[in-house]
């Protein structure tokens, strides 16, 4: 007889989500069912000489808003936009409130919107050149100094001028000149001289000191990065000189750092490579097999966010619903004093921004093609929801919810309602953008969402380094699948990331594998600095670089009844002995065949450990740190088994039980792991997955990089 993994509450847990999402879509539907006020919007419509109807639609979004709030009767509001691409000069701010209910209406075709909201111009009139490159005249950077740093052909994101095309350069030697320290912990102004292989910089000898002022560096930390530009550079000496900011000490550039170059014309060395001349308004690109220039559509962003609640304390913008919209093409652009290194890309904007909103909900929107986050319900945001959307192509993160900052009591947001969601190709300028990043806030849900295909963290819950009090507590991470996190790009990283003090976070039901860090840090489950009160349970974890958990140090959690398997290094790791308990690590199943069982000080620190049960499938008899099993067992890991666990086939993925007769030792409560990820039709399961040539792509990576590596690889890739 085969069990499937299936909790004994989930029918309970999973009847309770579907009449919370029953009742939000019979919100949908009264609108529906009441009487409509119906306000109609074209591409080809006209605000002048139109009255909004099918016949006489209006041409622009803030029209029919407007008419929305001057409408006197009860019924709820739609405004219907027809399909096509509405081109936004700036950002549409939405600050009123009409006094009936509002569904912003897009059109969609299948299950996709139809309707695009643009933050681009769109570029034409391409020639060749003697060079081989194709070229445009952008006028807009010409007359005005406009200037992009993404560009969009074919409604593929292209790669701006870059050297090296794959991977890195490193930094040779470090030298930093303080001239004004200040009082934080880094200096507030400096020059940072860094020396490299002048090979690096052989495609920028010749460059005028004009040009080589636009020339960018970005740099790779352990879990963020620097942009900068150059304040000078020495091609035939190797040296790189930056003014500003003081290097960091927790992520300084030294010896062995990595760094790439962007943003001047010899770069341009493969195709899909671009450089904007900013000095003339010529653009130059390279184009990718099947480009046409003659017919491409391409665009470059010029607005940052697109769509804007901005409320305020005393009359918050309330009960709006925006469906079947896509936004595409938001820019991002540097500011000239650079990036400075920066976890989760926290104060990066986003295309749709929220402060002060209450009860507003996105449903079916489509986010891609773009240079900053998806969505930041940001300040005093309550009772929001974010739901069958996917987010693609984003240069930074996915979501972002509460502050960055420290907010007033009164002004955190609260109960944000994120379900059944694909987040994918994250980190396309800022690789540490994080997927769903969770500050200061509470109440929230993530459910059911796919997330993959990103350099950093899945899921980041909290934003307080210690173990003073913290605003993030009480939320909810369950039902996600998390996957190929990383692609050995950064490091310090966790599929789901906790910070600070956290009770009643609970973290449950995900399917987490293949994280892949650059060195250290490639966890599944991540518990940070002081994170306390955290409830980790019916999880699987497996293919993760360092190992499926990981506590740096922290308070009083509880991590029970998981499945964790194939670490590359280590199955799980803790970092520091403190005084209180830090965990309690129970009724969970680790399996391993590669690196060793545990990592850290786990026979000194202050853990309670028991009824877990334990298995290698290299031998019948693994280390423990410095002990055998029995030993280990008396001394710290009492009630627990070595024993097969009779899964009927894990280096395939398939955790399912052959026989309860080994896991029934430890109480373990067998849970379905298949209901992870995103529910809904065929068509909408079917865009969540991962291309096989990606998969492929993080597969070699792994192969690349390591000497061994897991079964799972061998087997399953």
């Amino acid at each position: 007889m085969r069990f499937l993994a299936h909790p004994h509450n989930y029918e309970i847990n999973k009847t309770c989500m579907k009449k919370k999402l029953f009742l939000s879509l019979l919100l949908v539907s009264c609108y529906s069912m009441n009487a409509q006020h119906i306000i109609n919007v074209s591409v080809n419509g006209n605000d002048t000489h139109a009255d909004g109807s099918l016949q006489k639609p209006y041409a622009t979004l803030q029209k029919a808003y407007n008419i929305a709030l001057e409408y006197q009767g009860n019924d709820t509001v739609f405004i219907n936009l027809g399909p096509g691409i509405f081109q936004f000069e700036k950002t549409f701010t939405i600050t009123e409130t009409p006094k009936t209910p509002v569904v912003i209406n897009g059109s969609k075709e299948g299950i996709f919107p139809s309707t695009y909201f643009s933050g681009g111009i769109k570029l034409g009139k391409w020639e060749k050149t003697s060079e081989g490159y194709w070229k445009t005249k952008v006028e807009e950077t010409e007359k005005y100094g406009f200037v992009f740093e993404q560009l969009y052909v074919n409604g593929k994101r292209a790669q701006r001028a870059k050297t090296p095309d794959k991977d890195w350069f490193f930094i040779k030697e470090t030298k930093e000149d303080i001239h004004y320290r200040g009082t934080g912990r880094f200096p507030e102004y400096s020059t940072q001289r860094f020396t490299v292989d002048p090979q690096d910089l052989e495609t920028l000898k010749g460059i005028d000191y004009e040009s080589s002022n636009d020339v960018m560096a970005m740099f790779f930390h352990h879990w963020d990065n620097t942009r900068k530009y150059f304040s000078e550079i020495k091609p035939d000496s190797g040296y790189l000189f930056l003014n500003g900011i003081g290097l960091k000490p927790w992520n300084p550039i030294t010896k062995g750092s990595r760094y790439i170059l962007e943003n001047y014309k010899s770069a341009m060395t493969v195709p899909g490579e671009w450089f904007l001349d900013k000095t003339n308004g010529d653009l130059f690109y390279i184009p990718r097999e099947g480009e046409d220039m003659n017919s491409a559509d391409v665009y470059a962003p010029c607005v940052s966010t697109l769509l804007k609640f901005e409320g305020t304390k005393n009359s918050p913008v309330k009960n709006i619903i925006v469906r079947n919209i896509a936004f595409e093409h938001s820019a991002y652009v540097m500011p000239k004093t650079g990036n400075d290194a920066e976890q989760a890309a926290a104060s990066i904007p986003a295309t749709v921004h929220l402060d002060f909103a209450e009860n507003i909900r996105f449903d079916n929107c489509l986010i891609t093609n773009t240079g900053n986050y998806g969505f930041w319900f940001r300040r005093n945001c309550n009772n929001c929801m974010l739901t069958n959307s996917l987010l693609t192509d984003l240069g930074a993160g996915g979501v972002k919810i509460g502050d960055n900052m420290i907010p007033e009591e009164n002004e955190v947001t609260k109960h944000i309602h994120v379900e059944n969601n694909i987040i994918q190709k994250t980190g396309m300028v800022l690789p540490c953008g994080v997927g769903v990043a969770i500050f200061h806030s509470s109440h929230n849900k993530v459910l059911h969402n796919e997330i993959s295909n990103l350099m950093y963290s899945g899921v980041s819950v909290g934003w307080i380094w210690g173990y003073a009090d913290s605003y993030a507590n009480h939320n909810e991470i369950a039902y996600n699948h998390i996957h190929h996190v990383g692609w050995g790009e950064l490091s310090d990283m966790g599929a789901v990331y906790t910070l600070g003090k956290s009770p009643g976070t609970h973290i449950h039901h995900n399917v987490i594998h293949d994280v892949y860090s650059y060195d250290y840090g490639g966890w599944g489950l991540y518990t940070d600095e002081g994170s306390t009160g955290v409830i980790m349970e019916n999880n699987l974890v497996y293919g993760c670089k360092s190992g499926a958990f990981h506590q740096h140090y922290g308070r009083e959690n509880i991590i029970r009844n998981n499945i964790f398997a194939f670490g590359q290094y280590f199955q799980v790791q803790l970092t520091k002995v403190e005084e209180h308990c830090s965990f309690n690590f129970s009724n969970n199943i680790i399996l391993g065949d590669c690196g060793v069982m545990f990592a850290g000080p786990w026979d000194k620190a202050n853990i309670d450990m028991k009824k877990n049960l334990y298995w290698d499938l290299r031998t019948d008899n693994p280390d423990f740190l410095d002990m055998k099993f029995k030993e280990w067992k008396k001394k710290r890991d009492k009630q627990s088994v070595l024993t097969d666990p009779l899964f009927i086939n894990p280096q395939k993925g398939d955790f399912r039980f052959k026989s309860m007769k080994h896991a029934r030792k430890i109480n373990f409560i067998p849970f379905d792991y298949t209901q992870a990820g995103v529910y809904g039709p065929k068509e909408w399961k079917e865009k969540a997955k991962m291309s096989e040539n990606d998969i492929k792509r993080f597969s070699t990576i792994i192969k690349e990089r390591e000497k061994s590596y897991s079964s799972y690889y061998r087997s399953s890739k």
